[in-house]
């Protein structure tokens, strides 16, 4: 028990907000209500909503809830804000003793959210 609270208050100690746990594109991300985060695409409009919640921990009450994998009820609203290519990334092939080379570039396509709502209202 100890260890759980104190990395519970190792979270708080940036910010005095709700903070979400989500699992996306295969990643899990920590998030805070507001923040600006980079994930992988996502089909959407101007609105995404992300229901594999896997943390919600809210300060102001002293209430930390954790999903058996996932919350239910517990959804992360957040907004579109820019779609664009991410870093270039090179893979090289290489065959020893034949001669082989071959150098193939890769962006992947990313999107940048902004937090909007942490949502607990059916918990």
């Amino acid at each position: 028990m100890r260890l759980n609270k104190f990395l519970i208050s190792k979270l708080f100690l940036i910010s005095k907000i709700m903070l979400a746990v989500i699992a996306t594109g295969g990643k899990q991300y920590k998030i805070r209500e507001g923040e600006v985060m980079t994930t992988e695409k996502i089909e959407g409009q101007e609105e995404v909503i992300f229901d594999k919640v896997l943390l919600v921990a809210d300060e102001e009450k002293g209430e930390v809830f954790i999903g058996k994998p996932y919350l239910e009820g517990a959804t992360v609203k957040a907004e579109i804000l820019e779609t664009a290519k991410g870093k270039k990334i090179y893979v090289e092939r290489f065959k020893p003793k034949v001669r082989y080379h071959k150098k193939i570039g890769h962006r992947q396509w990313q999107i940048k959210l902004k937090i909007k709502k942490i949502d607990l209202s059916q918990i």
